[in-house]
């Protein structure tokens, strides 16, 4: 049985305030894992402590944006059990969201791997967190640390926006 991926966007943007930069990465990820079979997870959003469940947070975000057909998939994939919400990772992320890997323009050589290798671990039951950061800092240090490998997935080192980002990342890894 093959392994699932999730689609981990870390708040580096603002963790006090939600912002429509959060909102908008959200609604986009919802139809790209729904599309893929991914999950999706958020870490360090910071939502209103009255959105507490899944449920509550995508029908919020839904009432809010045209994405994906106006939230539609982002409720459809809460529904399924299929999304997520933790705080900021302290000394690892989540274990059930699978093998922690960082999305990144600069990965670490000896972290370095490639979309290949990822469809390879799904192909033989591993499931992978695959771990966006949203804001303009990218991911902080400490969460390079956290994770045993990193994907340029432009395995150019160009650095792109993170809902493009997103799609490229999961459309070549399983988009077969």
């Amino acid at each position: 049985m093959p392994g699932r991926a999730t689609i981990g966007l870390y708040n580096s943007y603002d963790p006090v305030k939600f912002h429509e930069a959060h909102r908008r990465a959200i609604a986009r990820a919802g139809p790209i894992a729904l599309a893929f079979g991914c999950n999706l997870a958020t870490f360090g959003f910071p939502f209103d402590r009255v959105l507490s469940t899944p449920a509550e947070i995508s029908r919020w975000v839904a009432s809010t944006t045209s994405i994906g057909e106006s939230g539609k998939y982002f409720i459809e994939l809460a529904e399924k059990g299929r999304y997520s919400r933790f705080d900021f990772p302290k000394k690892g992320f989540p274990p059930q969201l699978g093998h922690p890997v960082v999305t990144t323009r600069k990965p670490d050589p000896s972290k370095r791997v490639t979309a290949d290798e990822l469809r390879e671990m799904l192909d033989s039951g591993r499931s992978i967190l695959l771990v966006f950061g949203l804001g303009p800092h990218g991911l902080p240090k400490e969460l390079f640390l956290m994770s045993k490998q990193h994907l340029d997935i432009s395995g150019q080192g160009l650095s792109l926006e993170t809902c493009t980002a997103m799609g490229a990342v999961v459309g070549s890894i399983l988009g077969r």
